[in-house]
């Protein structure tokens, strides 16, 4: 049994307080709020623990470094949603459904993931205040303000 210590209790809170997935790097930097003095070693070691100990669940994006959440959020379908921005990830919990008639013929869907990629809104919210500074100097600006349109 694994003792718990001040560094991995933050650890831990950082990842339950986001309500999202979080990046190590991200975690170190709560985490180091809490617990002065934190590197990312520890992080890291403190992450292999707590996911052997089913406190927290990986979570794994293509070409990305995994993020992390708590096993809270992770024990619940749900898929995820990119910002192409501020790399941030976070938690969609909408399903398309029953993915089984896309597959073909003959073949058995066991499970499905989903990443949707985009801005946040807080990138959003940025890019539509720099395009309406753009526009209120004249300066022709390619659109960057995206609403809730979906051009796929």
């Amino acid at each position: 049994m694994e003792r718990t210590t001040r560094q991995k209790t933050a650890i831990q809170a950082a990842i339950e307080s986001a309500q999202r997935p979080l990046s190590a790097q991200e975690i170190l930097e709560q985490a180091s709020l809490q617990v002065t003095q934190l590197g990312i070693a520890t992080v890291y070691r403190n992450l292999k623990s707590l996911v052997l100990e089913e406190k927290v669940h990986v979570v794994t994006l293509p070409g990305e470094n995994p993020r992390y959440e708590s096993n809270t959020a992770a024990n619940h379908h749900h898929h995820h949603f990119q910002c192409t921005t501020c790399q941030r990830v976070f938690d969609v919990h909408d399903c398309p459904g029953d993915l089984k008639r896309m597959a073909p013929q003959g073949f058995v869907v066991e499970r499905h993931e989903l990443t949707l990629y985009g801005r946040c809104a807080d990138c959003n919210a940025a890019a539509c205040a720099s395009a309406a500074s753009a526009a209120a100097k004249g300066t022709p600006a390619p659109h960057a303000c995206a609403s809730h349109h979906d051009p796929a």
